[in-house]
């Protein structure tokens, strides 16, 4: 026989059900804005490719982006984040943009460049412009705080990466695609044919374009992986340039093209994060 409700314990099951839902809601606001965006994941990754030379075999880059100082990351967090990378001991670092959330509003600029200075890799930092580098005037600004850090900021430029032995491979950075001039032509000018070449692009949708152009790894930020995700939905934000690849790997053309894309360090807009992790990057070459 079927248990008869009462109104007492319908209301009962019926509160018991809304501070169930509020207390999920409530404990995923707080994940989302005060413990996720403090995770760090550290992914380790092998690209294989026929045209690394083997003299490149286990070269190591470390790939960090996004950081996006002063929404709601910090110098000190920034700290933290460089001596992480110090420890895994790249041969090489990329930065692929969005150092700061707003160059011109942001007051402790000058205070980055001892800190990035830091960073250590015997051949070479290389930097490119995102969307936020661009915006409020921070052109210069940024220009200038990352040359002073020793980096070599890339825009619509090469640059030739040697070993001993004369083999060398290209890295390749052009301008941001929202609010630059990015140039895939300029950028390759010099660079041989055959050779291995990585692309820094901060949008990760130029990859299209960049896979007729015989570029064969192409790393690119921007997306912050969505930032916000839900289960069976996927990313809630996808900004422009990054609506096709948002996160992780992906094959692109004949060559093939391989890019991959960086959730990145910080959040901007929205000061959550939810199933999206901040992320450093390490890729080992490996020649086939």
């Amino acid at each position: 026989m079927a248990k008869k409700v009462t109104r007492r314990s319908f209301l009962k099951r019926v509160f018991g059900s809304l501070f169930t839902v509020t207390g999920v809601g409530t404990g995923g606001y707080y994940y989302a804005g005060h413990i996720e965006p403090k995770l760090l994941d550290i992914n380790h990754h092998t690209i294989d490719k026929k045209t690394i030379p083997k003299s490149f075999n286990d070269f190591k880059i470390v790939q960090f982006s996004d950081t996006h100082l002063g929404f709601q990351y910090d110098k000190h967090q920034l700290i933290e984040l460089i001596e992480k990378i110090n420890k895994l001991k790249p041969d090489i670092i990329f930065f692929t943009g969005d150092l700061m959330d707003a160059p011109n509003k942001y007051p402790e600029g000058n205070q980055l460049i001892p800190l990035l200075k830091k960073l250590h890799a015997p051949f070479g930092k290389f930097a490119i412009y995102g969307n936020h580098d661009h915006g409020g005037y921070g052109s210069d600004i940024y220009k200038s705080i990352m040359e002073q850090a020793e980096f070599k900021l890339l825009q619509n430029s090469n640059q030739q990466i040697s070993l001993l032995d004369g083999s060398a491979i290209y890295i390749i950075g052009i301008d941001d695609a929202m609010l630059g001039r990015p140039d895939l032509e300029a950028a390759l000018n010099g660079v041989p044919e055959d050779s291995f070449k990585i692309l820094l692009s901060h949008a990760p949708d130029l990859a299209d374009a960049a896979s007729a152009f015989n570029i064969q790894f192409q790393l690119s930020g921007h997306s912050h992986g969505g930032q916000i995700k839900m289960p069976f939905i996927g990313a809630l934000v996808k900004p422009p340039f990054a609506e096709i690849y948002h996160e992780g790997f992906y094959e692109i053309g004949d060559t093939p093209l391989t890019l991959y894309v960086n959730r990145g360090i910080g959040t901007t807009r929205l000061p959550f994060r939810f199933l999206s992790k901040p992320e450093l990057t390490v890729f080992t070459l490996s020649a086939e």
